[in-house]
């Protein structure tokens, strides 16, 4: 990747993802942003690492999206291994991934500001799973000065930020693939 900086934030000791996910296929959650769908390319993408889960989610018309998300998730059969998701989807995912204990990739995450109403659930304990956040530093939907500052206030997580100097709010497909190796390379897939 080609980034104005990396930054890896170490709020917890360092997990070791070996004996979980090494050599397993994966059931991968993906969460898309508003008003957008997972396309065939990205999807093409996590197929390589194991099932994609992607529903299609109405933010706008529906508040209470996590919570609805975590009903249908939180006891999967197969279960949810990983969490993926981008904007909207990367609040969303930022949430459910600490509920489930599941390690994420979020891509332009809405943790800061959201244009749309979402309910974030109250019984969130901060879990000590691995994030890895891809941020544009030319998103100009998503403000990622806004999001470091968001994390920063966190505790107990794992991060690994990435800040792409040309990145902008869509991720093109090359970025997506990238990031996705490096995020399952590092849980020892």
């Amino acid at each position: 990747m080609v980034a104005l900086h990396t930054l890896s934030i170490l709020k917890a000791s360092n997990t070791t993802y070996n004996s979980i996910f090494k050599l397993t296929p994966m059931n991968i959650l993906y969460l898309h942003g508003l008003d957008s769908r997972l396309n065939n390319e990205k999807r093409t993408v996590l197929e390589k690492f194991g099932t994609v889960y992607a529903p299609n989610i109405d933010y706008r018309n529906k508040p209470n999206t996590i919570n609805q998300l975590l009903t249908t998730y939180k006891n999967h059969d197969p279960e949810i291994n990983v969490v993926i998701g981008s904007s909207m989807g990367g609040f969303a995912g930022y949430y459910i991934s600490e509920i489930l204990n599941r390690p994420a990739l979020l891509f332009n995450p809405a943790l800061a500001s959201r244009s749309v109403t979402q309910e974030i659930p109250d019984s969130i304990i901060s879990s000590l799973n691995l994030k890895h956040i891809i941020l544009g530093a030319k998103d100009d939907v998503i403000d990622p000065n806004k999001t470091l500052q968001f994390l920063s206030k966190t505790t107990l997580a794992e991060y690994r930020i990435h800040t792409l100097l040309n990145l902008e709010h869509r991720i093109p497909v090359a970025v997506f693939k990238e990031a996705v190796e490096e995020f399952f390379a590092e849980l020892c897939y």
